[in-house]
């Protein structure tokens, strides 16, 4: 967990020149905007890497916008904890209260929410995407598996979904069914997840995949927890990897009603978390024993063109 100012370690000279672009110059908000892009960096991996297309001064935004949502999931999932659900949940609820009560006037000591309530005032981020997600990282200490696919996405919209939508206003929308595709998106995003990480989340005792749709398999909860990859298991998967395709498809529309100097950067967000589906598949859905991953040389093959890509559109808005 993070521990006030000691944990603030300042400042990279790339992230000066970005909050210098971003005209942050409160030395306050340029530490606490540090502090979400260290969790950024240290934690997000791809997300971060695609950060890096946008435009350097709609950078720090995004990085408060995972600050916040780290920080969160660092209170729920840290497996080093000692802990309690309940105490766990009384941490968030205090956590996420906190940041509630201070979201109109913006103030608060707050080492990561700082620069997230700045970020809400500036791009006029509706408070309801963060009540929404507040609620299922509640969810996630109290709900241990989903009977259908229409009772996870109420999770999977506010873990997920309200992320995307928090970060469309960032990217200046010319259209507002921008907001249904980014919906799509973070779904896709996050079911990819779910995909690759079914041993991890049992682990945590959680089952993401619809136990319904399991069924329909063969499949119970009690097979997933055997850890082996039978053929049933592996159908199921298939399944779920087929309608995070369908997802991915269905939001690509939305990538072009973004602002131009920020598609590259969704669009290889769309093209590295949806490929976690593809190593899934490249590994023979042995979620068990091994963890899909996209390798470092695809991940440079997709994001060195679109830097390139990105570089022409930002002097082109500029």
């Amino acid at each position: 967990m993070i521990q006030g100012k000691a944990q603030l370690h300042i400042v990279t000279s790339v992230s000066k020149r970005d909050l210098d672009a971003a005209g942050i110059f409160d030395p306050a908000l340029r530490e606490s905007y540090e502090l979400c892009r260290q969790l950024n960096a240290e934690h997000g991996k791809t997300y971060y890497l695609a950060t890096l297309l946008l435009p350097t001064a709609k950078r720090p935004y995004v990085h408060a916008l995972y600050g916040f949502a780290r920080y969160a999931d660092e209170i729920v999932d840290d497996l080093a904890s000692t802990l309690t659900e309940s105490q766990k949940a009384e941490q968030l609820k205090i956590w996420g209260d906190d940041f509630l009560a201070k979201f109109d006037s913006g103030e608060t000591n707050d080492p990561v929410c700082l620069a997230v309530l700045d970020t809400v005032r500036r791009w006029n981020i509706p408070r309801a995407h963060f009540e929404a997600f507040l609620h299922s990282m509640t969810m996630d200490l109290t709900v241990t598996e989903y009977q259908t696919y229409e009772d996870l996405y109420k999770y999977v919209y506010g873990s997920a979904a309200v992320i995307g939508l928090q970060m469309v206003p960032i990217l200046e929308p010319t259209s507002q069914d921008a907001y249904k595709h980014a919906t799509e998106l973070g779904v896709a995003f996050q079911l990819a997840n779910f995909i690759r990480d079914v041993g991890e989340d049992l682990e945590r005792g959680r089952v993401y995949l619809p136990l319904a749709e399991l069924a329909q398999f063969g499949v119970t909860r009690a097979d997933l927890e055997a850890r082996i990859a039978t053929p049933q298991i592996k159908a199921a998967l298939e399944f779920q990897v087929s309608r995070v395709r369908q997802l991915e498809e269905s939001s690509r529309a939305g990538i072009a009603m973004l602002g131009q100097a920020g598609q590259p950067c969704i669009e290889t967000a769309r093209i590295l978390y949806c490929g976690i589906v593809d190593a899934v598949e490249g590994i023979d859905y042995e979620v068990f024993t091994k963890r899909a991953t996209v390798s470092l040389a695809r991940r440079l093959q997709v994001a060195i063109p679109a830097y390139f890509q990105a570089r022409k559109l930002w002097k082109r808005t500029t």
